[in-house]
């Protein structure tokens, strides 16, 4: 079966470069309301078993606008496992504030998981985050087994690095390897043994999006 995992549509806290993490939230922001219609477009067709959204509003919001689009009839399933990142204290802040308080904290989250210590400021460590992910997979992998299954998934940036690098078997200080994922971009993981083994299919597509992505897309 397929996991088909989107990152959530572009939000004003990523245009300014904001942490918005597990608890923190912005609205969609235009642009982002015609791309996630693009991306409904791209995946009309694909007949998907399920669909799934972190609890968040502008995964919720991007979850809602891809199967209006895409003409899925199947309600969308929150699942808590696919929130954000929870980055404790940095949550709110933009990147130069938290590089100002936290510089640990915030170069180890993107160049050092395996060093990443969420705990010191009331936040999640990468452990946590990749063990919600696999729990998540592992009961959609046992409840749509067949070959021909497929889920929609929606979820965030910092979460689903290190959600998706954990399924793919990356050791915690290579979790990232693969880079960052571009907001209302599409990755598809496969398992053909029912959760246990992961392979990528597709990783970070946004061709469909007909655009040239801004550095402001992959924060």
């Amino acid at each position: 079966m397929q996991i088909y995992f989107v990152r959530h549509g572009k939000t004003e806290w990523n245009l300014e470069g904001r942490f918005q993490g597990g608890h923190g939230d912005s609205p969609l922001l235009e642009q982002s309301l015609t791309d996630i219609k693009k991306l409904g477009q791209h995946l009309r067709g694909v007949e998907f078993a399920g669909v799934y959204s972190s609890p968040l509003k502008r995964a919720i919001d991007t979850a809602n606008g891809i199967t209006n689009s895409a003409g899925i009839d199947l309600p969308v399933t929150i699942d808590e496992r696919l929130r954000e990142f929870d980055l404790g204290q940095m949550e709110g802040l933009n990147f130069a504030q938290a590089k100002q308080r936290f510089p640990k904290q915030v170069d180890d989250l993107w160049n050092h998981p395996e060093c990443y210590d969420g705990k010191a400021i009331d936040g999640e460590d990468y452990p946590e985050v990749i063990n919600r992910g696999k729990s998540f997979a592992h009961d959609v992998a046992q409840k749509f087994p067949t070959a021909t299954d497929k889920v929609l998934a929606i979820s965030h940036g910092a979460a689903l690095s290190g959600m998706m690098g954990g399924l793919l078997g990356f050791s915690l200080k290579n979790v990232r390897q693969n880079g960052s994922l571009s907001n209302t971009s599409l990755t598809i993981l496969e398992t053909k043994d029912q959760g246990k083994n992961f392979q990528t299919i597709v990783w970070n597509e946004t061709d469909f999006l007909e655009r040239k992505l801004a550095e402001t897309d992959s924060l």
